[in-house]
């Protein structure tokens, strides 16, 4: 199954990363430009509670270990949900981030899938920002249920440091 057609254009390499808030697991509000000076690794998913999505969180923890980059995985989960499977997996290298409430990575990133039975889910990218905003790295999986290449994203964040 090929990834679905989203909303808009993903930013690409070169572009600053657009306005992402987002919703932490405690409720409060955040944003990525907050986050400035510091090396991202931004992934989208569908839902944590996949199971494509669940190994992709569980995989960077694990690979970010270390690392020295704010790894960050947004989707429209409730923080609930992120906080529950955060808690159950020992997730402690990723931060997570709901896009429910402003809607930023569906719109602005144009990552919701525009049609079929995923439609407004977001779709499943990874993006490494610099620590001046801008994306230096950009993954679109070729299908929805395919995981990014780890190693890729995790050298370009290292490559950044």
């Amino acid at each position: 199954m090929a990834q679905p057609r989203t909303i808009g254009t993903l930013p690409g390499v070169g572009a600053t990363a657009p306005q992402l808030r987002f919703v932490k697991q405690d409720r409060t509000d955040a944003d990525l430009a907050s986050l400035k000076g510091n090396v991202v690794v931004l992934l989208s998913v569908p839902s944590l509670d996949t199971g494509v999505c669940a190994t992709e969180t569980r995989t960077f923890n694990q690979k970010a270990a270390g690392l020295g980059a704010h790894v960050l995985v947004v989707s429209m989960d409730l923080p609930f949900a992120m906080k529950r499977f955060c808690d159950t997996e020992g997730i402690t290298n990723v931060h997570t981030g709901s896009d429910f409430r402003y809607r930023d990575l569906s719109e602005k990133w144009g990552a919701a899938i525009a049609e079929g039975p995923m439609q407004a889910i977001t779709c499943r990218a990874v993006w490494v920002i610099d620590k001046e905003g801008v994306i230096r790295y950009h993954e679109l999986t070729p299908e929805l249920g395919s995981e990014p290449y780890y190693d890729a994203a995790l050298n370009a964040a290292k490559g950044l440091l």
